[in-house]
């Protein structure tokens, strides 16, 4: 009788201490580590759709009307940039042929040149979201597109690179889905681990 009180009380012992642990408190900077966490997920989202999708469909378009995976790839990568520069005093440096080459015609770029450069603006933005914190994301920032600068907040910019994000990844699974590819949150999940 004695030796089986005592198991029932190692067993009990770790469950009554874990009891007695104050809870978890909420996590620090919770706007800016929701943004960060949904704007990774989709990165990497993003980043195996591309990858999955073989080189002869990146002229694929679905209608006349519709972009072509190409063009999808580089205009992502510059959003990333427009969005994330504004994250704080980090800037892109870009070379030229980003800036200055139409948007037509970096669509027509080789298959690996524009993962490439859509990576290479995932890093980035991963670097500047380091940042941003839930005390600056009111901020003011000046933001310029199109040659028209308007003031807005960090948090909007941060909003609009996790829809912009979003928005192309549904439209890249559909893409995928008509060429008969699986989108990566298709694709079976691992087992969960023990």
């Amino acid at each position: 009788m004695k030796r089986s009180c005592a198991a029932i009380l190692l067993l009990a012992l770790p469950v009554c201490l874990s009891a007695q642990q104050p809870p978890a408190g909420p996590p620090v900077d919770p706007i800016t580590t929701a943004f960060r966490g949904r704007t990774m997920s989709l990165q990497r989202n993003l980043a195996q759709a591309f990858d999955s999708i073989p080189a002869s469909k990146f002229g694929y378009k679905p209608t006349p009307a519709q972009l072509t995976v190409g063009y999808i790839a580089q205009h992502l990568a510059s959003d990333n940039y427009l969005f994330c520069n504004n994250f704080g005093a980090m800037k892109a440096t870009l070379a030229p042929e980003d800036t200055s080459t139409p948007d037509s015609v970096k669509a027509m770029w080789p298959r690996e040149t524009l993962l490439t450069k859509l990576k290479a603006s995932f890093v980035f933005c991963e670097s500047a979201f380091a940042q941003l914190n839930d005390a600056n994301v009111a901020e003011q920032v000046s933001m310029t597109f199109n040659g028209n600068t308007r003031s807005t907040n960090r948090v909007s910019m941060a909003l609009g690179h996790v829809i912009d994000m979003a928005d192309h990844y549904s439209q890249i699974a559909n893409y995928m889905r008509l060429n008969n590819i699986l989108p990566p949150t298709a694709l079976p999940r691992p087992p969960a681990s023990r």
